[in-house]
């Protein structure tokens, strides 16, 4: 059984659900702004509560984890943990954990549909008819391009990657060509037809890229000039994992200058501002993070946040531990 006096801090808002269940177990403050909370709050408060429970978008830098605070475990909502220094984490001996797996499918299909939106150019036209700017049904207006029997080049073959890919050559008979920094994990799926390359071979011979690899030091501005430059030209770029692992200025360029036909873009590099470059841009479809925003898959989330906290609680190792 959970310790009910154990004092939690949560970061943002939970779904409803996800509140009452922790409610009921632990003595928790909400953040009733819901809003970023700085660093220095963190640090004073990190000597009056227990634990945290973050998310994917909440910095918490070495100086949360210092020796003899009260903080013994951060709980983060989401799967990316690259804004906690988790090495400063477990100096201090705080554990870490996360919530995998359960927002594999909402991320794989918004994926599918943010490469619909752009081959399609779906956002441009609501913005036209919205602007009452639509003149009625012509031959050539706002022509896209068909998405099926494309070739698709996925960068991390991870849950979502593989996800991706099954839609994408089930459903829309598209060529799957890969690359990953590591083997994927799981195995890939039998009946999944998949062609390993390298990343620069991938970029040259793909009418989409899709990433999907973590932000991790190796991977930051993974796709800069330079291979972005090696895209076809008139190929779409997609990313649904994070803003870290673009150049957005030459992201910018090379879609201002036509160069490359379209991006979809779920994550940014400073969110939750956009670069005005990025916000001018017709070919770019811009989404304010929306990967796991299903009501079932945030509240899956938060039952794997409340398991992990019970288990930490009760003196048992949590399921979801990454540091």
């Amino acid at each position: 059984m959970s310790n009910p006096r154990a004092a939690l801090y949560a970061l943002h808002r939970l779904p409803p659900a996800i509140e009452a269940r922790l409610s009921a177990r632990f003595d928790i403050t909400w953040n009733a702004a819901d809003g970023d909370v700085p660093v220095a709050d963190l640090v004073e408060r990190a000597d009056r509560f227990d634990g945290f429970i973050a998310t994917v978008t909440d910095p918490l830098p070495a100086e949360v984890f210092r020796s003899g605070t009260r903080l013994r475990i951060v709980a983060n909502f989401g799967v990316g943990t690259n804004l906690i220094d988790l090495a400063a984490a477990r100096s201090a001996g705080v554990v870490v954990t996360n919530t995998p797996g359960v927002l594999t499918d909402c991320t794989a299909d918004l994926t599918i549909a943010l490469m619909l939106m752009t081959l399609r150019r779906l956002g441009e036209g609501e913005r036209v008819l919205r602007a009452g700017a639509w003149q009625g049904w012509r031959p050539t207006h706002l022509l896209g391009r068909r998405m099926s029997g494309k070739t698709l080049g996925i960068i991390g073959m991870g849950r979502i990657g593989q996800a991706v890919a099954r839609r994408a050559s089930a459903g829309f008979g598209m060529r799957v060509l890969a690359a990953a920094h590591r083997p994927p994990a799981p195995v890939l799926s039998p009946e999944l037809v998949v062609e390993w390359c390298a990343l620069d071979e991938l970029l040259g011979r793909s009418d989409v890229v899709s990433l999907h690899c973590p932000a991790t030091p190796e991977t930051a501005g993974l796709l800069d000039q330079r291979r972005l430059g090696l895209m076809r030209p008139g190929a779409v770029l997609i990313n649904t994992a994070r803003g870290a692992l673009i150049d957005e200025p030459a992201l910018i360029a090379a879609l201002a200058s036509g160069r490359l036909g379209g991006a979809g873009l779920d994550v940014f590099r400073s969110e939750p501002t956009v670069s005005a470059g990025l916000l001018g841009l017709s070919n770019a479809v811009l989404l304010p993070h929306l990967g796991s925003a299903t009501e079932e898959t945030r509240i899956a989330m938060g039952d794997l946040v409340a398991e992990n906290l019970e288990a930490f609680f009760a003196g048992l190792a949590p399921g979801n531990r990454v540091a």
